[in-house]
């Protein structure tokens, strides 16, 4: 038997893991400004980054996800791990678009094939704590990612570049606490373990809810896309400063505020999740466009926070309302169907770039953005509100 000690160390590295790969996924969004001014790219150049890694995890989270039963957790994770540092070594020495792009595909694919096992291991570790650490690690760490590169880079030397190597040198320290603490349940490697083995499919009584909750998953990952490539810009607009650091504070804010909300209403039920963040979602995109109009940058970040209920609430509603309504085996095919249309909301955030990369205003981008998710986010509300889905906390 596993000693409690040794159950909440592991805890607290798994969750720090997943804290770290998340910041470090958005440790570059306060940086494309000053890239795309360096390199002479196009906005569509820094959203194309993005929206890559949102593929590449997707492609992991498909490709990659069944190693650990094929190697075991310890060298899976302990490589992810390592694949993280590389790419942000590439993102420390990049001269270029190209090797941010290169290093946006290891970071996701190391992303997507440790974050199943990352999960798994903090609810196994414990049950309830590990629950609350797998849905609030996620927002923290890429929020706080975003929150510490946007200071570094105001206020320490090297602006390119220190962030990266502190995010690696947390990491590595971690690889190490890796080898020590997980167990190494190696298993014999299968001549066909790099074969994609995850379905994704709806079972025939999930459709229903799986159609009527889909929009309110896309709109609300598409809008942490946004907040994650544009909204830096977006920030400078509205309030008219230099400085960098604060341009990190409305993806901070949503993204804090939608954890927030998944550890507070954990008890609530998928339904009640799913229209509390469409209607969440819905008045935070209205109160973004008054703050366009008024060009107030503090509006702006109280519209962040109350998007960030939307987003806490409108992924975790209809996971809860979905789960239920498959079996043991159809589950994991289910599971990855959602975050197939999450992951690909999230990519969308390549279409405001190629909008301004056109000629487009940013402000005017936002405003047509806002109201197509609003769209979503109120087809979503109908659909669930008429579907009347019961479902289970």
């Amino acid at each position: 038997m596993v000693a409690p000690s040794r159950r909440l160390a592991t805890l607290a590295l798994t969750s720090s893991v997943v804290v770290a790969f998340l910041a470090a996924a958005n440790a570059s969004s306060p940086l494309y400004q000053r890239y795309a001014a360096t390199w002479h790219t196009s906005p569509l150049t820094g959203t194309i980054a993005f929206a890559t890694y949102a593929v590449a995890v997707l492609a992991g989270l498909l490709w990659l996800s069944q190693l650990p039963d094929v190697f075991g957790r310890r060298p899976v994770l302990f490589t992810a791990i390592c694949a993280q540092i590389i790419a942000l070594l590439l993102f420390a020495v990049a001269g270029s678009f190209t090797l941010i792009v290169v290093g946006r595909v290891v970071q996701g694919l190391a992303s997507g094939a440790a974050f199943g096992v990352l999960s798994a291991t903090m609810i196994e570790a414990d049950a309830e704590r590990g629950a609350i650490a797998s849905a609030a690690s996620p927002g923290t760490g890429s929020g706080l990612g975003a929150l510490l590169s946007g200071l570094v880079v105001q206020f320490l030397p090297g602006p390119t570049h220190t962030i990266y190597l502190i995010l690696a040198a947390v990491l590595a320290g971690q690889a190490l606490i890796v080898l020590r603490l997980i167990p190494a349940g190696t298993r014999q490697a299968s001549q066909d373990a790099l074969r994609p083995r995850v379905r994704v499919a709806i079972p025939a009584n999930a459709r229903a809810v799986f159609l009527a909750t889909a929009p309110v998953v896309f709109a609300v990952w598409a809008l942490s896309g946004f907040y994650a490539a544009l909204s830096p810009a977006l920030y400078t607009t509205l309030s008219g400063s230099g400085a960098v650091w604060p341009t990190a504070l409305p993806i901070f804010v949503l993204l804090w505020s939608g954890t927030l909300t998944t550890v507070v209403v954990r008890g609530a039920s998928g339904r009640a999740l799913t229209i509390t963040g469409a209607v969440s979602t819905l008045a935070g995109l209205g109160a973004t466009i008054v703050a366009i109009e008024l060009g107030s940058a503090g509006l702006y970040l109280v519209a962040s926070a109350v998007a960030g209920i939307g987003f806490g609430a409108g992924f975790q509603g209809p996971i809860r309302s979905l789960a239920p309504l498959a079996t043991d085996d159809e589950r994991p095919a289910l599971l990855s169907a959602v975050f197939v249309v999450a992951y690909g909301g999230l990519g969308t955030a390549v279409i405001p770039g190629a909008l301004l990369s056109a000629g487009a205003s940013l402000t005017a981008v936002t405003v047509e953005l806002a109201i197509a998710l609003a769209v979503l986010s109120s087809i979503a509300l109908g659909a669930t509100l008429r579907a009347g889905v019961r479902v289970h906390p």
